[in-house]
């Protein structure tokens, strides 16, 4: 059934429901830099920024954020949680600088009565104390339905007598929250859709859960079925699964039903990252739009494909996301592949030595290692027996280690053919070899770049003498590069590691001064 574009407000609640995600609790000054991140960059409509009189560091945040918003132009636009408490949440709110309350009623009445305590008729008179004291105030008031889905299911006549209650109220937005994640995409499209017949006159905001997998899909129900604003997270943050990821949403609105979005998709990936290292919360590799594997091309054919005419690409392009599509290999690469990433790394290789090169490829992918284009100049220099990136080797090395003291590393190695015997001491094997090798690097007018991040890992359900993988991620300068170690010894893979960094920097410098 197709549905006429239009345009769809955004609302964004990583920073109040997305932070009930287990574990997640950002600081003051986390939450103002994503809250900029989102209206200034991201250019989502509106945010909601936290629950009313949770704590003192919560309040000088809202705080924060408010003022911020109303000199840049955003007000209006920062929504904070409240309660039916008639005076206390509104208060809080006014205290922040803040001018939207989103008051959260009970909306089935399972929830009105054990929790509450409450008829219908007595909840309504608490809410509309609560709203006529905000509109005083001078705050915009929206309304949360809580349990709105199972209220709808269950007690109908609970939710339209709620409405009937409300709808001269001078609610901005009815909010329905599918708060347990329960619906279907096919039982979103009709609850609501009989709300919008039912109160045609108001505006239906929809705020999904994603407990059965469906959020996205259920977006999609509830814009077919005349919502005017959807929630959504960052990163799919939220209580339990999560909410609806605000990436998927965007795009697939965009791209599947044609509505008139305001988002800004070149920062989703930007603020994707800031949310991740804020949270603490990994991104899946996988995750549509966002994860770090989604527009990588692993079978060899698809790469094939791809070279000869783009056969494999959709309108879903890394482009749109400021990102690159990169082809992946190991044991399903095939020459594309490899082609591909030749001309990343502008080499250029015989047909001959091409197939040499492959076949090595496929043999390590086989053995389950991943190989990354960093690896590929020094699996060409191995299986061509170059020389060229051999600008550093280690010829001997011992470190050692012990519980309460410090840890020494003595090494012998070759630079530019000139041998050299050094030793060092740190906090830890591998900061005694750096200390170590830095000495020696000096020597040759070579400094390391800063280490971004250091990652160790072993193969899922891997045993005690299991190869050890270590990514270390370089900052070097204009970009960020990353080299990889696999060693018996986690140590010694970090080892492997930065002297794959020293030999690729060593090699362009005696390049740009040829």
């Amino acid at each position: 059934m197709a549905t006429e574009s239009r345009y769809i407000q955004l609302m964004d609640t990583t920073l109040r429901d997305g932070e009930q995600t287990q574990g997640v609790s950002f600081t003051p000054a986390e939450k103002v830099n994503i809250a900029k991140a989102l209206l200034q960059w991201l250019r989502v409509d509106r945010i909601e920024v936290a629950s009313a009189r949770v704590s003192q560091g919560e309040k000088e945040a809202v705080a924060s954020i408010n003022e911020w918003a109303s000199q840049e132009g955003f007000g209006g636009r920062v929504e904070v949680l409240g309660f039916v408490d008639h005076t206390r949440s509104v208060d809080w709110i006014l205290e922040t600088g803040g001018s939207v309350i989103n008051l959260l009623t009970k909306g089935s009445e399972k929830h009105c009565r054990e929790q509450l305590g409450k008829t219908l008729e007595q909840h309504t008179q608490d809410i509309q104390q609560t709203i006529d004291y905000a509109q005083q105030k001078g705050l915009t008031v929206n309304v949360y339905l809580e349990d709105w889905s199972n209220g709808y299911q269950n007690s109908p006549e609970y939710v339209f007598g709620l409405m009937d209650n409300l709808k001269d109220a001078g609610i901005s937005h009815f909010m329905l929250p599918d708060t347990l994640g329960v619906m279907s995409p096919d039982e979103v499209f009709a609850s609501i859709g009989d709300m919008c017949r039912r109160y045609p006159a108001l505006q239906f905001d929809f705020h999904p859960h994603n407990d059965y997998g469906l959020a996205t899909a259920n977006v999609m129900a509830a814009v077919r079925a005349g919502v005017s604003s959807v929630h959504c997270t960052v990163n799919c943050l939220g209580e339990r699964a999560g909410n609806a990821s605000l990436a998927e949403v965007a795009v697939v609105l965009r791209d599947k039903m044609a509505m008139e979005l305001s988002i800004d998709e070149t920062h989703i990936v930007r603020i994707s990252q800031m949310v991740e290292n804020f949270s603490g919360k990994r991104i899946a590799a996988n995750a549509p739009i966002i994860g770090s594997d989604v527009f990588t091309q692993t079978a060899g054919i698809h790469a094939d494909g791809d070279h000869k005419g783009g056969l494999y690409k959709t309108r879903l392009s890394p482009e749109r996301f400021s990102r690159t599509r990169s082809y992946a290999l190991g044991k399903m690469s095939g020459k594309a592949s490899l082609k591909k990433n030749l001309e990343l790394l502008e080499v250029d290789l015989s047909e001959e030595n091409q197939k040499k090169v492959l076949a090595r490829i496929v043999q390590l992918g086989d053995s389950k290692q991943t190989i990354t284009t960093d690896d590929l100049p020094f699996i060409i220099a191995d299986v061509l027996e170059s020389k060229s990136y051999e600008h550093i080797r280690l010829l001997n090395c011992s470190i050692t280690s012990g519980l309460h003291l410090e840890s020494t590393a003595s090494l012998r190695v070759e630079v530019n053919g000139e041998k050299h015997q050094t030793s060092g001491s740190g906090n830890g094997g591998f900061d005694a070899f750096i200390d170590a090798i830095d000495k020696v690097l000096k020597l040759h007018d070579y400094t390391l770049p800063a280490l971004a991040d250091y990652e160790v890992r072993i193969p899922k359900g891997g045993h005690t003498d299991a190869l050890t993988e270590c990514v270390i991620t370089w900052d070097c300068g204009t970009e960020l590069r990353k080299t990889r170690g696999v060693h018996a010894n986690q140590v010694f893979a970090g080892v492997m590691a930065t002297l794959k960094i020293i030999n690729m920097q060593l090699h362009e410098l005696k390049t740009s001064q040829a």
